[in-house]
């Protein structure tokens, strides 16, 4: 007897294969799965939610700062927390590169993170799946949306300086080296606006945005005034301006909408609205937070599956600092 089954039905079906196909040729490809330590190590997403969510209680700008970790980790050879070795006297890591000396902050949360779990489960939590779960909890923590995380990434036993240097997006850069930077890792020009906003959180320091305050003119003119009394002409380099001046511990869409207004704290913020491509885009992520987060969630997925060590093309560091 014939069966028939509705249109709907046929193309439900053929979406959640198609889905499906997607999700497992992912994990067949990077040999990472959302179950990774379901057996190995059950606590182990739970200890690092409860170790964010006090470390962001504590200092809500650490919420910020562990969500820059994982981007400045991902960016330079992928997502194999090569960003957290320490520079030894036969060894050149990562903290010493232009855009991360005195500016990079979180480690510690991390090495806490690492010495709970190593009590736990020893030698089977990477430092990079904490650093990418960590940057999740940390948006959830200030109130952004949460995403679908693959783990099972292993440690690099390398650095690279150069990497750092010359791949991490520099705030001094206009938006075609703005997009440029970010399509070198496979990220659209919207992708980017979407990462973006991530700076509706943090802070930055005087030394960064200082030239913008005093010589640029596409800002407005008492928001500029307001950050000159916190960052003078001359000295005061380590002191710091929220990224967001609207609600800089809330991750919500109002990075946007200070855009709209001129009022984007560094040259590669206002670059985003600025008579180019991407005013659309932030235009409408002003208006529709839902939008935005999906966008970002989407996009943080994207950039915690870059070029991740799986197997024993890495190691499980039992110090995030150093080699084993």
């Amino acid at each position: 007897m014939a069966h028939y089954y509705s249109s709907s039905a046929v193309l439900a079906a053929i979406r959640y294969y198609l889905l499906f196909s997607l999700f497992v040729g992912m994990v067949s490809a990077n040999l990472l799965s959302p179950l990774f330590y379901e057996r190995t190590c059950p606590n182990a997403l739970t200890t690092i939610k409860s170790a964010v969510d006090s470390a962001v209680s504590r200092e809500p700008r650490m919420g910020a700062s562990l969500l820059r970790l994982h981007f400045h980790d991902c960016f330079v050879q992928g997502c194999d927390a090569s960003v957290l070795l320490d520079d030894t006297a036969n060894f050149i890591g990562e903290k010493t590169a232009f855009p991360n000396i005195n500016s990079l902050r979180g480690f510690e949360v991390i090495d806490t993170i690492k010495s709970q779990l190593e009590n736990m489960c020893p030698g089977v939590v990477s430092c990079a799946d904490i650093v990418t779960v960590a940057a999740r909890d940390s948006v959830v923590a200030l109130g952004g949306p949460s995403w679908f995380l693959l783990l099972g990434r292993t440690d690099s036993t390398t650095a690279n300086l150069s990497a750092a240097n010359s791949d991490l997006p520099s705030p001094a850069l206009n938006l075609s080296g703005l997009i440029s930077a970010f399509s070198n890792k496979g990220f659209t020009a919207q992708e980017m606006v979407a990462l973006s906003g991530s700076h509706t959180i943090g802070q930055a320091r005087c030394e960064i945005f200082r030239d913008r305050i005093y010589n640029e003119t596409n800002i407005d003119s008492s928001y500029a005034t307001s950050l000159k009394s916190n960052c003078p002409s001359t000295g005061g380099d380590d002191n710091l301006g929220p990224l967001d001046v609207t609600s800089p511990t809330s991750f919500d869409n109002s990075y946007f909408e200070n855009l709209l207004r001129k009022k984007g704290l560094l040259h590669s913020d206002q670059q985003l609205f600025n008579g180019g491509s991407t005013d659309f885009q932030v235009v409408a992520y002003s208006s529709d937070l839902g939008s935005f987060q999906k966008d970002f969630a989407n996009a943080m997925v994207k950039m915690g599956n870059l070029s991740p060590l799986t197997g024993t093309s890495g190691q499980i560091r039992i110090n995030c600092r150093k080699v084993n």
